[in-house]
């Protein structure tokens, strides 16, 4: 492997050294966003619900939901609550009536009791796809749904680097919902620092963080200009419009890791189809330095070179979301899989990210996909191993091997 790596190296030496960001336009070509019949997850559903392969329950806003991430194979156990005025329904979270959020590996809904049901899914090539329920009218039809085209000024923007994606903050919510305090906004991933998230979300669960945002509303003061104030999961909301009390420490850990993997993975798919476009199916030699920032960047994040720590005494996750996402973990014949959890120092035991299986990740050109696994090879190899990746001991490098030979399609074949 190690002459093979040497030469895929030499062929970009030749490239200047100097990266210029391509600015991509999602709803122009080559990507013609609106115009592209969607392959993600939720349509697939959906046509089934139209056949009458899939029947929701529409007796009740509960039993609807509930029926709906039984339809897509999202875990109930993933929930998650948000209490600032966010999505397309804001007017109608705060404190009182929290959001709930539900995520599997490329589906992501969210409710509001009260309100509609919010799909975001992900299409392999184009990234977020927006749904939207209609409100539903209990005992009556499954409610129209329709395709959302107004979700773009906030999952289209900054956060995202201008192509569709995902987004969470976090805020010091006041009564209402609107914000006080903005902690961070436009980053998304595992690396930012845990004290940084949860800001207008509950957070439940041993997580043994003793400074953090979750759980917190703001008053305005005349003297002091605004306050903190608890608000604990229940205290001003009644926790029965949800399917779960909990908020759980560990599925917002994975939910993070996910969105900041789903956007660099988009946002390089949109560059790299630009880039192919302009170059007429090959790649200009001017825009290899920019494929390999998008490589570099990618590598670092599937390995979690970048990790936030987590709390000295780790965190206990929900016994019942381990279980669920776990499900359908691959294992290699010793058992050893990248789902398997650590808890203690990292989330995981083995950095590197499960979402390489996803249909998201396989559907990177080629070209890009290479340039990542000769990276992720630099950083696994035994002996001289990129020092970019020294947060990897020799053994974990080792399994990872093992477990990216044994259980992953389409590696090169320089791999084996």
């Amino acid at each position: 492997m190690t002459v093979r790596l040497a030469a895929l190296s030499l062929c970009f030496l030749t490239a200047s050294a100097v990266a210029v960001e391509t600015q991509v336009t999602f709803r122009e070509a080559p990507h013609k966003y609106l115009d592209h019949t969607p392959q993600d997850r939720f349509a697939a559903v959906q046509k089934q619900i139209e056949k009458g392969e899939v029947k929701l329950d529409t007796s009740s806003d509960k039993a609807f939901l509930a029926s709906i991430l039984k339809a897509l194979d999202i875990p109930v156990s993933s929930q998650l609550l948000v209490f600032s005025a966010s999505s397309l329904q804001s007017e109608i979270i705060n404190p009182s009536n929290p959001r709930a959020l539900y995520f599997n590996e490329d589906t992501y809904i969210g409710y509001v009791p009260g309100g509609k049901v919010e799909v975001i899914a992900m299409d392999p090539e184009m990234g977020a796809m927006f749904y939207i329920f209609e409100r539903l009218r209990p005992g009556g039809g499954v409610p129209p749904m329709t395709r959302s085209d107004k979700c773009f000024n906030c999952h289209a923007g900054n956060a995202t680097r201008r192509v569709p994606g995902l987004i969470a903050e976090s805020l010091l919510p006041m009564l209402s919902g609107a914000s006080l305090e903005t902690y961070r906004r436009d980053e998304q991933g595992h690396q930012i620092p845990l004290e940084k998230r949860f800001g207008g979300w509950h957070l439940t669960g041993k997580h043994h963080l003793k400074d953090n945002l979750a759980n917190l509303m703001g008053r305005t003061s005349s003297s002091r200009g605004f306050e903190k104030t608890p608000v604990e999961p229940g205290q001003m909301s009644d926790l029965n419009l949800h399917l779960i009390p909990t908020s759980d420490i560990l599925p917002h850990l994975v939910h993070e890791h996910q969105l900041g993997f789903e956007n660099r993975v988009f946002h390089a798919a949109y560059v790299m189809r630009q880039l192919l476009a302009e170059g007429r199916g090959s790649l200009p030699l001017a825009a290899k330095p920019e494929m390999e920032t998008l490589a570099d960047e990618l590598a670092r994040y599937i390995l979690f070179a970048d990790e936030a720590k987590l709390p000295t005494e780790g965190i206990e996750g929900d016994a019942e979301f381990i279980r669920e996402f776990q499900r359908n973990k691959k294992s290699v014949k010793a058992g050893a899989s990248l789902k398997d959890f650590d808890l203690k120092n990292r989330i995981f035991k083995y950095r590197c990210s499960y979402m390489i299986y996803t249909d998201s990740w396989q559907k990177l050109p080629a070209m890009l996909r290479e340039r990542v696994y000769f990276k992720m090879a630099e950083g696994l190899r035994e002996q001289n191993a990129n020092p970019a990746y020294a947060h990897l001991p020799p053994d974990e490098r080792r399994a990872i091997r093992t477990i990216l030979k044994e259980t992953l399609p389409g590696l090169p074949t320089w791999w084996r």
